[in-house]
């Protein structure tokens, strides 16, 4: 190991020389092959830190994402609730709607909206409310044929038609006159 001190010191050279620099070497110095070694280690070691701080980064960026899609779902999911809520109050106005239409026909009303105005807001939110609103509703109606009879058709039946020939109007006084007028020729006595 150590043939290059001899060539250097020559005939000075001795092994007492010889061990102490190999102490001495051995102390203060590493072999070529143990600091390849060192030096491979400390690449791989510089390689994996590179991509640990790569890896921290990425992460760091996915985190702000992160953040930002865990922010969009929750609006998107007080949207969604917004959504059931709406649609639910759509059916629930729409049964109403239907109910009411259906009692304003029951009743021989002339126009849901207008008999819906006539009852004014304050009376259709007390209905909407309700818990027995066919009961309600049939005081309501009641109330409004009173009120407003005109917003409901006229159940009273209409006078028999005029039987000709049964007052005391004379309905054919002038017959000769209405047949002439028809081209109808005159009446035979």
């Amino acid at each position: 190991m150590l043939d290059f001190l001899k060539e250097i010191l020559g005939d000075a050279y001795t092994e007492d020389i010889g061990t102490r620099v190999s102490e001495e070497v051995g102390k203060r110095f590493v072999e070529k092959s143990d600091l390849e070694a060192k030096d491979n280690e400390l690449k791989a070691a510089k390689d994996q830190l590179a991509d640990a701080a790569k890896t921290i980064e990425s992460l760091q960026e996915q985190g702000k994402d992160l953040e930002a899609v865990r922010k969009e779902a929750a609006e998107y999911k007080a949207r969604a609730q917004q959504a059931e809520k709406d649609a639910a109050a759509q059916l629930e106005e729409y049964k109403f709607d239907t109910w009411w239409n259906g009692q304003v026909s029951a009743n021989k009303g002339r126009n849901a909206a207008v008999l819906r105005t006539l009852a004014g807001e304050e009376r259709m939110q007390a209905l909407r409310a309700s818990t027995n609103r066919d009961a309600d509703a049939k005081t309501l109606f009641e109330q409004l044929k009173k009120d407003s009879a005109y917003a409901f058709e006229d159940m009273t039946p209409p006078p028999p038609p005029y039987a000709a020939g049964t007052g005391t109007t004379v309905v054919m006084a002038n017959n000769a006159a209405m047949r002439s007028a028809m081209g109808l020729p005159a009446e035979k006595k």
